[in-house]
């Protein structure tokens, strides 16, 4: 589950207190997630605009879970928060995971002052914070999502490449994504245009190879994401949008 908000959760306000043009406070997206032929849980990602010790943010909560049969196999309940400042950095993340026997409970503090972050690991106490030396650039797996999401048309355009630091977890990566062609891709919800934007992730880490993983977002000035395809170590996982409200301009499906 955790892949896909790295995805979704990858691949956004015009006052003193808000930082992304192109999307509202409120704005709340839903997916169906399937393993193979099975629907195997879903997720959401949802937006409030708020404050931060005593600054303007933008705050995103992403919400992941198994369901079904899926969930009396392997039980996932994952969240995923971040606070973002009115330049687009982090300022605090927390990733608090439930997957089968696995427990993760991280929260990390950006200091984009001084370039650095504190990590603290809420579940294992006994372990000491850390600070950790990050780029000017860092993202963390929320707010990489929303940061792509309010680059400017000429950045993400076919033929157009982004590359980007995220701190996934308790470590640093470089991301790339490729946007490789415009496309027409039926949904519940009928025909929309999108763009297909193939990211480059660490191969042994999840994903098979480094182009392992497809996706989808609307040609448009939301840039939602419309489906996510990824081909992991044993089968194949998808991400299909099952709900959206609040989403600042129209998506323009059509029948």
């Amino acid at each position: 589950m955790k892949n896909i908000f790295i995805l979704i959760g990858f691949l956004i306000f015009s006052s003193a207190s808000a930082q992304f043009d192109n999307i509202n406070p409120g704005e709340v997206l839903s997916y169906r997630i399937h393993y193979g032929f099975l629907t195997a849980g879903n997720a959401t990602l949802a937006t409030t605009k708020t404050s931060y010790k005593g600054q303007p943010a933008f705050y995103v909560k992403g919400t992941g879970k198994t369901s079904g049969a899926a969930k009396a196999f392997f039980k996932v309940e994952d969240v995923y928060e971040s606070y973002i400042n009115e330049n687009k950095e982090p300022l605090f993340y927390i990733r608090n995971v439930s997957e089968g026997s696995y427990r993760q409970h991280l929260q990390s503090t950006f200091n984009p002052a001084n370039n650095t972050l504190v990590l603290v690991d809420k579940k294992n106490t006994d372990r000491p914070a850390k600070t950790v030396k990050v780029p000017n650039d860092v993202q963390d797996m929320m707010s990489c999502f929303y940061y792509l999401r309010s680059l400017p048309s000429e950045s993400l355009r076919v033929g157009s490449v982004v590359r980007m630091n995220v701190w996934v977890d308790d470590e640093l990566f470089p991301f790339q994504l490729k946007v490789v062609a415009a496309e027409n891709l039926s949904t519940k919800f009928g025909k929309i245009n999108c763009l297909k934007i193939i990211p480059s992730v660490m191969s042994g880490r999840v994903f098979k190879a480094k182009e392992g993983v497809t996706m989808w977002v609307s040609n448009d000035q939301n840039r939602v994401p419309i489906l996510i395809k990824a081909e992991l170590a044993v089968g194949s996982l998808k991400a299909s949008i099952d709900g959206y409200t609040n989403v600042k301009y129209p998506l323009n499906f059509s029948k």
